[in-house]
């Protein structure tokens, strides 16, 4: 039987389903309010793309490119 939600399967967390994501979500806007969620989501997205972008040492060529540029 087919309920319509697909489970997330992370490593770490197992399976988590709809009604612990809801859960989660709601935890957060408890937490942190409705005013900041956007800019806490911002901020953890900021963070991830950096952290991609360290992993995969673009930042650092970026940086080496920029100080050849301005000699």
């Amino acid at each position: 039987m087919n309920t319509g939600f697909d489970y997330v399967n992370l490593a770490i967390l197992g399976n988590i389903g709809p009604w612990e994501l809801a859960l989660i979500f709601l935890i957060v806007l408890i937490v942190f309010g409705a005013n900041k969620l956007p800019k806490v989501a911002k901020d953890l997205g900021t963070g991830i793309r950096e952290f991609k972008k360290s992993l995969s040492g673009e930042s650092d060529t970026k940086s080496e490119e920029q100080k050849k540029d301005q000699s």
